[in-house]
């Protein structure tokens, strides 16, 4: 199992859970890989019904960490980017404790090392190397050539974010703390959004002259319109949780002591649903605004032909004509 990544099963509901509080929960390789395949295997088990993706301490996800990322390109023979922030001439892998411990920089009004975050474009930047530093490798790497960056984003933060995106279960993000870069896309790539009052959304790549990835231009203008993503994407100001409730990012907003339990209450009230029918729902509608309306009223047909098949259905009309709760048992 991959350090860093929690997970457990109840009731239904598969809990994956960031666990790395001391760098705010940038992710590495190796955690992304592990929630890849958590997710996979949450659409495999018939016994997994919906799936909560949330963090420890005080952020949700600053980032992409990409320290990992070097250490394993360097073994592996992949370009091993220098992780250096543009304009930060301190390496990113610097020792805990020091001035650029983790890649990380200070919230303005903070002066402890526990009030630094990760921010895309360090070594927690969205997902994958900055162009800056595309022209040096680590010794014993291959040259990078044409085609690397953007051959590990696919492979990378894209690939992360899809996987989310196609789970064939619910998603539900309890975004406990700052969200920034590829840790915002995560959230925003869930079905449903879940934050604490605490809880930051950061837009930064272009202000570090990077582009967004992990998906952020096709994710925001699909939940706030093109013009609010450009205004979000373009300065980059943290977002609270409570203006992005407002612009739809969010569903709902709680206070931090009550995230897990409402988290808890949604996600095992979607377990006992009709899984198939929710799985369904799910396609029509992030299919929705990529067709046509002939398309998309021929894929709800379909849709609706499958899930009338399903032992679900049955019990949902035997509900109703008893005149009793259903019992859907996901099948």
């Amino acid at each position: 199992m991959a350090r860093g990544v929690l997970h457990r099963t109840e009731n239904g509901v598969s809990w994956i859970t960031l666990d790395r509080p001391e760098a705010m929960n940038a992710v590495t390789r190796d955690q992304r890989e592990r929630i890849i395949t958590l997710l996979a295997d949450a659409s495999a088990d018939p016994d997994v019904r919906a799936v909560v993706i949330t963090a420890t301490g005080k952020g949700f996800c600053a980032g992409a960490d990409l320290r990992g990322e070097s250490a394993e390109a360097s073994a592996t023979g992949d370009p091993a980017p220098r992780n250096l922030a543009p304009g930060n001439p301190e390496p990113a892998d610097s020792a805990p404790g020091s001035s650029s411990a983790a890649g990380r920089e200070h919230v303005p009004g903070s002066s402890s090392a526990a009030g630094r975050e990760h921010v895309p474009g360090s070594s927690s930047a969205g997902g994958d190397p900055s162009p800056a530093n595309s022209g040096s490798s680590s010794a014993g790497a291959r040259e990078r050539v044409p085609g690397d960056v953007a051959r590990m984003i696919r492979l990378g933060a894209q690939r992360f974010i899809a996987a989310v995106l196609d789970c064939e279960k619910p998603v539900i993000a309890a975004v406990n703390g700052t969200a920034a870069g590829i840790g915002a896309h995560l959230a925003f790539a869930c079905d449903l959004v879940l934050a604490a009052e605490s809880a930051r959304f950061i837009e930064v790549f272009v202000r570090r002259g990077l582009v967004p990835d992990g998906g952020g231009a096709y994710l925001l203008p699909r939940l706030v319109g093109p013009q609010r993503a450009k205004e979000l994407m373009f300065f980059g100001d943290a977002l609270s949780a409570a203006d992005a409730e407002r612009m739809g990012l969010v569903n709902r907003v709680v206070a931090a002591d009550e995230l897990e339990r409402t988290a808890r209450g949604w996600a095992e009230r979607l377990a006992h649903g009709p899984t198939r029918a929710l799985a369904l729902t799910k396609q029509l509608v992030n299919a929705s605004l990529d067709v046509d309306r002939a398309s998309a009223f021929a894929a709800e047909a379909s849709a609706v032909e499958i899930a009338m098949t399903t032992r679900d259905a049955n019990e949902g009309v035997a509900g109703f004509v008893e005149r009793r709760a259903p019992e859907y048992r996901g099948r």
